[in-house]
């Protein structure tokens, strides 16, 4: 067997035995990291005054009205996380608050990427940035309502056209 093929059957062994567990690890995302959205979220909306002070001490216009905004959001979207529903569309949003949340209270982590990376990695925003991103581009993977939605609109769909 020549080098070539090797690499060929090895790659199609690996993804037929590692593919599957892929949304298991998607799954395992959502649910770690939409549950700390959700409390984030909570937190923010149970102490929206010293979150305005906070919001007001970085700059933010309107903190008052941004940190009902941000703890709606981050709570919210941490649930749907969870459950694995309209992720796509709450992950761009959850992936803009976190840039924001980078922009303006860890600018100096975010700017200073290439050249202090453990600043960036040992930011707050990291891992919530890092799993908005992933379920953005990946999905929620087949353990999710989303996954359930689609088949249930696909399925009454091909029954109305018969």
């Amino acid at each position: 067997m020549n080098l070539p093929d090797l690499y060929l059957k090895t790659t199609a062994l690996a993804e037929k035995v590692f593919a599957p567990f892929g949304s298991l690890v998607l799954l395992v995302l959502r649910l770690v990291w939409g549950w700390q959205f959700f409390t984030t979220g909570l937190g923010k909306l149970q102490n929206h005054v010293r979150v305005t002070e906070f919001f007001t001490s970085l700059g933010i216009l309107m903190p008052g009205l941004n940190a009902w905004f941000v703890g709606g959001l981050e709570m919210a979207g941490g649930a749907l996380l969870l459950l694995g529903l309209f992720s796509r569309p709450i992950a761009f949003l959850l992936t803009g608050n976190m840039f924001v949340a980078y922009l303006t209270a860890d600018r100096p982590a975010l700017f200073g990427v290439f050249r202090d990376f453990d600043s960036f990695l040992k930011a707050d925003p990291f891992w919530f940035l890092f799993v908005s991103v992933v379920v953005l581009t990946l999905g929620p993977g087949a353990f999710s309502l989303d996954r359930l939605l689609a088949k249930a609109i696909a399925e009454r769909r091909k029954r109305a056209s018969r």
